[in-house]
């Protein structure tokens, strides 16, 4: 039986990172179980939806995984606007990678919502023996910038439910308690255009 005084959260999370750090392997990961070593490049986003059951409340995610190559870069703030939670993820092994997790951090603390929860994700710790970014570089940058940091692998699936679970965490405590449940974002077609509550 549900007890009543279980809240319920809908939370918007976006990843957000470059080509090949391993953002759909994550995603994948956490909502499948799955792990493939060849994992396509998504074009544009790809959508997931994911329910974690917390002891203080219910999270249902929805999950924007954006594509890191550069051309649709411009496409971003379009699944970041109204997002509660942001996981950026670089590749442990390319330091290009956590240059460019850098700037989508920088972008988010701009245009995203200022009460944001980012995680800066260092994925790929699989593969120590080839890393180019050591994790106190990472830790280093995520305190400065008030991020929470974590190391990852989608491959053997070290921290990743970690991860999923430290966000719904931090959704549910920031979620006000109401009866009936909160969304963090609702949709509603109103002319033609999406509107989100939480956006600026």
């Amino acid at each position: 039986m549900a007890r009543t005084s279980n809240k319920n959260v809908q939370a918007k999370l976006v990843l957000l990172g470059d080509v090949g750090t391993g953002k759909t392997s994550l995603v994948l990961r956490f909502v499948k179980g799955q792990f493939s070593d060849f994992q396509e490049s998504t074009i544009g986003a790809a959508f997931f939806t994911q329910v974690l059951s917390l002891n203080e409340a219910t999270v249902k995610f929805d999950i924007w995984d954006t594509a890191g190559q550069e051309r649709y870069h411009s496409l971003a703030p379009m699944y970041y606007r109204g997002a509660a939670a942001a996981i950026v993820v670089y590749d442990i092994t390319n330091s290009e990678s956590f240059e460019r997790a850098k700037k989508w951090v920088q972008e988010l603390q701009r245009r995203g919502n200022p009460n944001l929860i980012m995680f800066l994700v260092a994925n790929k710790v699989d593969l120590e023996e080839k890393r180019a970014v050591g994790n106190e570089e990472g830790e280093v940058y995520a305190k400065e910038n008030g991020l929470t940091f974590m190391e990852t692998s989608a491959k053997t699936a070290q921290n990743v439910s970690e991860l999923f679970y430290e966000i719904a965490k931090r959704l549910a405590k920031a979620a006000p308690s109401r009866t009936g449940g909160m969304k963090l974002h609702s949709q509603r077609q109103e002319s033609g255009r999406r509107l989100f509550c939480c956006s600026s």
